[in-house]
């Protein structure tokens, strides 16, 4: 009875242990949903999300392309914009270096360092040549001919523009004067100016422009009208010099009138350049108010107090004629010395001085040579 109540009591506890086990596996290891609705669950899901993919492909695909073609065109314009900047920083850069080269060189220079770039665009090669050779040949070429265009037509058109600006900057001819007669060769010419030289204009609101004359301009000019060759040489405009003239010299003392259009421009100024005037530059003086200032040839130029019409008392073109006459009497063979030894003193004052130094001496001589015959 023992024994079997024992072998009872171990069952029982057997069967309570084997019950607990069996109980904690269910609670712990399965889900907490059932195996098959969690597996159709799962699988309508997924149809679901299959059809709603379906559906919404078009709309996926619709959102998701304009993306893709705003990124194109980004990069289209990107590459235009390159281009563009590009072609204006090379218009840029070789303007900026034509305009150097303008300045640094001449034409000529131009054309002949460019003369092999511009040759090589016309670069042909032999018949007998081989074929690649000649393709290289082709593309070279091709490539060279953009560069050599754009030089010739610069070349072209700065020839042109240098061709209109000396027009304007240069005397209209190399001979502004015509030839001398061969019986007058031996003349000295004598150019004078107008403005505070001969005249004086000025412009007033009352009574607008009026030129006035200089004492002495009638006398002057008839006097040494027997000695030299006069000529007017103006740096204003022949409208305004011819009428002057004519007013000026009724009697036709001043055989020619040079205007504006026979003068050097250079540095914003207008200059006389006495080797145009086809006369030897030995025979030449330039008597102007502000001759060394106005002419390209100081040695040939002879300064005279400049004039204004307030001076009525002005004396100055008559003090010249003694020293014009003794020139043109004596006939130095060149002029240029003389005025180089008046540098710096008053012509008419200086030539008085020397003049009656030079008629002391000669008194003195002659007082001499009588003292000796006695």
């Amino acid at each position: 009875m023992t024994s079997g109540i024992i072998r009872s009591r171990i069952v029982s506890l057997v069967s309570k242990r084997h019950r607990r086990l069996l109980s904690s596996d269910a609670v712990s290891g399965a889900p907490k949903e059932p195996l098959a609705p969690s597996f159709a669950t799962s699988s309508a899901s997924a149809s679901a999300s299959a059809s709603s993919n379906t559906t919404t492909n078009g709309t996926a695909a619709s959102k998701a392309s304009p993306s893709a073609f705003e990124a194109n065109a980004t990069s289209s314009n990107k590459g235009l914009r390159f281009l563009k900047y590009g072609i204006i920083g090379g218009v840029t850069g070789a303007t900026a270096y034509a305009g150097y080269a303008s300045y640094a060189y001449t034409s000529e220079v131009i054309e002949e360092k460019t003369r092999a770039l511009r040759s090589s665009a016309n670069f042909t090669v032999p018949e007998d040549a081989p074929a690649v050779e000649k393709i290289q040949t082709l593309l070279y070429s091709a490539a060279m001919t953009v560069p050599a265009k754009a030089i010739e037509l610069y070349l072209d058109l700065r020839r042109l523009v240098e061709e209109q600006v000396q027009s304007f900057s240069e005397p209209y001819s190399e001979k502004l004067l015509p030839d001398l007669h061969p019986a007058e060769r031996h003349v000295f010419t004598l150019v004078l100016d107008l403005q505070e030289t001969l005249i004086h204009y000025d412009w007033t609101r009352e009574k607008g422009w009026q030129t006035f004359k200089r004492p002495g301009v009638d006398a002057f000019l008839e006097h040494l009208a027997q000695f030299y060759e006069i000529v007017i040489y103006s740096d204003e405009q022949s409208m305004f010099v011819d009428p002057v003239v004519e007013r000026l010299d009724p009697k036709h003392c001043i055989r020619y009138r040079l205007s504006k259009g026979a003068t050097m421009y250079q540095n914003g100024k207008h200059y006389r350049d006495l080797s145009k005037l086809n006369r030897d530059p030995a025979k030449i003086l330039y008597l102007s108010g502000h001759a060394l200032e106005g002419c390209l040839q100081p040695e040939n130029s002879v300064p005279i107090k400049p004039w204004k019409q307030s001076d009525a008392n002005d004396t100055a073109l008559l003090d010249f004629i003694p020293f014009l006459e003794f020139v043109a009497r004596t006939s130095p063979s060149d002029i240029r010395p003389v005025l180089a030894s008046y540098q710096g003193c008053e012509i008419p004052t200086e030539f008085m001085r020397r003049s009656k130094d030079y008629q002391r001496r000669m008194q003195e001589q002659k007082q001499h040579g009588r003292f000796w015959k006695r």
